[in-house]
């Protein structure tokens, strides 16, 4: 019957085109499904495969019983001596509290109820995702508008940006120095975010330092080689062979073999052990490990500041902060493998209790970063290209606070909620970020680290000081494409101009000295540098362009950037300012910079040649694809656009014979600016503070005309 009702159709006077349409759609759809994406994977070289972990045998009944009660009996013990606080009898009173920590009530009050789900759905091994979608297969998600809507629970976090490392989408507050919103109307979208953003404090991409194995040689070792973790995938949900590169591609999703490879207990379990997280290398290639054992399974509930902190530790207090809690991930590398420490803190906010008052009151990162499902909101705020999943969702101190937070002081709370209007709430309670803030890092003269026993990149100047390690610039929500935020003074329009001021230059006297201390001491290991020049380079960026490309920097500014730093309201904010010296790709330069490349990490750490590092990084698969016809249409050519200089060359810059092509070491042309919004302190600064002739506060960077100026720092109120 089958096929009389297709001659029938075959017979038809359209019947022939018909069937033939139906099978080059369906050949199109098998091409899309299968095809498509093995050609892709094969073009841009990399890899995927069944991802296997650890995970032990399951457990038998009276081991999930006992794993159970070993995990509770801390809560139990407390519970039942505060219960028998009153019996005197130190027999009777221990004999009253092994009763009742044995008894139904106290266990079933106990913290971790999902001993009791596990329990009841004869769940005896954690197996990953697979288990955890077995309860939550859907979640339901409730909007910022109070909407109500149930979401897959899978495709929820493999769409969030802890997972891709990148959007597409419009909602960046960042623009290009032609002056258009990144990914915004009338653009070409483009994949932005970490996957693909050249950093100068990392050195590399997430491609060329996804997960690596350094050969180290610490001074306690005694020359003996320990093999140490080290990439950017140490902080990924994923636990592929490289970031979520196929997602940034058109028409392209994760692999089901990197959605099972999701780290759901990274952000969930209180009791994940950091030790767990280091490389491992199959025949496939290197990735990272993951704690799936069922004891920590058994402790999973909403992420905690303790389970966020396990990633963005690096990026607040740094790697080397002191008296951290237990179970952080810098006093936890690893049981073997065990993952580098990194000097120099990013950010230098702290978020311990000691330094903040919002961890000091208890409160975890999500009280303030409300997540939609698994998109956890960054603010409606933003100077650097770091993806967002929620860009219209705010994040900020007016959410608890108002807009009129001072209530306590009678006398002075007018005058002070008053400055609102002009300083944003950090500008005064953030009063410092920690001691070793990098300011200045260099790369291209690297430096033993005798403990860590590799070679390391010199952090040339650090401090955690006003106008130092940071500094006050006006901003209105806004940032250039190289993390340069934006805004203007509100009463002296055409004055403020941070990239021909505070940005470009450092010519504090104490900065400058340490710098040059610095430069001397590298001189002992570079006997060529000269000094001088290096100081003047490291403080003044703008001095390696041409006077040509200098005239057409000021150009972009007033045509381009101006216009974007006069919209909306701006306040003064503090930012951490950084910059780097780094190699660059001339062939793609323009008046605000060229483009860095990037290192392999093993090669730099282990030999401290940048220039080998820097070749063998170039060498891989996707960075060459970078510099081909395809990534140039589809993305590069419009990144350049944003970057300020027009078009990708398409110039690959090593040679047949291995050598580098016009590629040169440069300080970045202006410092980036990073947002600090941690390290609160209950007490804000004193008045005198900003307002006398020694003040930390520039007004005159600021744009403020020289009147206004003598008003600001001798307001009659100070006398």
């Amino acid at each position: 019957m089958n096929n009389s009702i297709i001659t029938s159709i075959w017979n038809h006077r359209w019947g022939k085109r018909t069937l033939l349409l139906l099978l080059i759609l369906i050949m199109g759809m098998a091409a899309v499904r299968w095809i498509y994406p093995e050609l892709l994977s094969s073009y841009i070289g990399v890899v995927n495969a069944p991802l296997t972990y650890d995970i032990g045998e399951p457990l038998s009944e009276r081991e999930f019983a006992r794993l159970g009660a070993e995990l509770t009996q801390n809560y139990r013990q407390e519970r039942a001596l505060a219960q028998t606080a009153n019996e005197e009898n130190p027999f009777a009173r221990r004999l009253k509290v092994d009763i009742l920590m044995r008894t139904r009530s106290f266990q079933k009050e106990a913290p971790y109820p999902h001993i009791d789900y596990f329990r009841k759905a004869g769940i005896r091994r954690y197996e990953g995702p697979k288990t955890c979608l077995t309860c939550h297969a859907t979640i339901k998600v409730t909007d910022s508008t109070g909407k109500v809507r149930q979401v897959n629970t899978l495709d929820d976090v493999v769409h969030s940006v802890h997972f891709k490392f990148q959007s597409t989408a419009s909602g960046f507050s960042t623009y290009g120095f032609d002056g258009r919103e990144v990914n915004g109307k009338g653009t070409q979208p483009i994949p932005v975010g970490k996957i693909d953003r050249a950093c100068g404090v990392p050195g590399s991409f997430t491609w060329t330092g996804w997960a690596e194995l350094v050969n180290s040689k610490p001074a306690h070792a005694n020359g003996a080689v320990e093999v140490r973790s080290e990439g950017c995938g140490q902080c990924h949900i994923g636990g592929g062979y490289h970031p979520s590169t196929e997602q940034m591609l058109p028409g392209h999703d994760a692999p089901a073999v990197a959605k099972e490879g999701i780290d759901c207990l990274i952000c969930h379990a209180t009791g994940y052990d950091m030790n767990q997280r280091t490389v491992i290398e199959d025949k496939h290639g290197r990735r990272w490990n993951q704690d799936r054992s069922l004891k920590t399974a058994l402790t999973v509930g909403q992420p905690t500041a303790q389970t966020c902190l396990f990633c963005h530790q690096h990026n607040m207090g740094g790697d080397r902060e002191e008296n951290l809690p237990p179970g952080s991930a810098p006093d936890n590398l690893g049981y073997s493998k065990r993952r580098l420490l990194h000097p120099g803190a990013k950010r230098g906010n702290s978020f311990q209790k000691e330094f903040d008052v919002h961890a000091a009151a208890g409160m975890v990162c999500t009280d303030c970063h409300q997540p939609e499902g698994h998109k956890i909101p960054r603010g409606d705020k933003g100077v650097d290209l770091v993806a967002n999943d929620l860009p219209h969702k705010k994040v900020e101190c007016e959410g608890c606070h108002t807009a009129a937070p001072h209530v306590k002081d009678t006398q002075d709370r007018a005058l002070l909620n008053g400055h609102v209007d002009r300083l944003s709430c950090e500008a005064c309670h953030i009063k410092e970020l920690r001691a070793d803030n990098v300011v200045l890092r260099d790369w291209i003269h690297p430096v033993w680290d005798a403990e860590e026993g590799v070679y390391v990149f010199k952090d040339v100047y650090q401090s955690g000081k006003a106008g130092k390690g940071f500094k006050y610039l006006w901003f209105n929500g806004n940032g250039t494409f190289l993390a340069n935020a934006l805004g203007d003074n509100p009463v002296a329009k055409n004055r403020y101009n941070p990239l021909m001021n505070q940005l470009v230059k450092i010519d504090d006297p104490e900065a400058v000295q340490q710098i040059r201390q610095a430069a001397l001491e590298l001189q002992k290991s570079y006997p060529d540098l000269d000094v001088e020049r290096y100081v003047k380079e490291a403080t003044d960026p703008l001095s390696a362009l041409s006077p040509e490309m200098l005239a057409k920097r000021k150009k972009m500014i007033e045509e381009n950037i101006r216009p974007v730093m006069e919209q909306g309201k701006s306040r003064i904010y503090p930012f951490k300012v950084f910059n780097a010296l780094m190699y660059e790709e001339m062939g793609n330069q323009g008046p605000f910079g060229a483009m860095i490349l990037p290192f392999d990490y093993p090669v730099y750490y282990e030999t401290g040649n940048p220039e080998q590092s820097i070749k063998k990084a170039l060498a891989h698969p996707i960075v060459k694809r970078m510099y081909e016809a395809p990534f140039k249409a589809y993305m590069m050519d419009e990144f350049m656009r944003y970057f300020g200089v027009g078009r990708w060359s398409g110039e690959y810059p090593l040679s047949a014979d291995g050598k580098l092509k016009n590629v040169e070491a440069h300080w970045m042309r202006q410092m980036g600016s990073l947002m600090v919004n941690h390290g609160i302190r209950k007490e804000g600064r004193k008045c005198k503070e900003c307002h006398s002739s020694r003040g930390i506060i520039d007004f005159e960077s600021l744009g403020y005309p020289p009147e206004r100026i003598a008003e600001l720092q001798s307001l009659p109120e100070m006398k």
